[in-house]
């Protein structure tokens, strides 16, 4: 048999931890994002498609690229 000195107490057990991740950064912002169902992310200008354009179409193309861009991002209301 082992002596009464060797056995540990039983311990109480310990809480659960609870994280809470909710972090809103404005009420009205996130509505608005989940009221269609999807996040639409607005489109930005890429500087590397500009650089390649400038080269291969003597910059005509950076015009229509940028069109694109700006009627894209307009269309969606962003």
């Amino acid at each position: 048999m082992t002596a009464a000195s060797d056995q540990q107490p039983p311990q109480a057990a310990m809480p659960p931890i609870i994280i809470n991740n909710n972090v809103v950064a404005s009420s009205s912002a996130s509505a608005s994002a989940n009221a269609g169902g999807s996040i639409v992310r607005r489109r930005r200008q890429s500087l590397w498609v500009h650089f390649w354009l400038l080269m291969l179409t003597v910059g005509i193309g950076n015009v229509f690229y940028a069109v694109h861009v700006s009627r894209w991002n307009r269309d969606r209301g962003l």
